[in-house]
């Protein structure tokens, strides 16, 4: 759940400029007339001894075809990548019209090249 403070923030900033926030532990719910829909991987880097255990509790949260009829026809699907399709996603889904996996992945090379020119003056 997210820190407190953040979230009064969060709902500062959304009264202000009218934008709405909804915080769910409820996939599907979260889903409901998404315009995005953001996931990662389920075990980061680091957090290899927990893998079984988050294999057994995340399967709900799997973007998949079913999660993503829940939102908006228009729906973009983002992933940092890598991704462990099968888990996080489904392959429908990240080679799907919705996928902007690649794109997302391009434009972040061109922002991580500008951070190291940046370094490097």
């Amino acid at each position: 759940k997210p820190v407190q403070s953040i979230m009064d923030r969060a709902c500062s900033i959304a009264e202000e400029t009218g934008a709405k926030i909804l915080w769910t532990a409820d996939p599907v719910e979260a889903a409901r007339e998404a315009d995005m829909i953001y996931t990662d991987t389920w075990t980061s880097m680091g957090q290899e001894a927990e893998s079984k255990k988050r294999e057994l509790v995340f399967p709900p949260y799997q973007v998949n075809d079913q999660l993503v009829g829940e939102a908006r026809q228009d729906v973009i699907v983002l992933h940092c990548l890598p991704a462990h399709r099968g888990q996080e996603i489904t392959d429908a889904v990240a080679d799907g019209p919705h996928s902007r996996l690649f794109p997302q992945a391009h434009n972040r090379l061109h922002a991580q090249k500008a951070i190291l020119v940046e370094l490097m003056q």
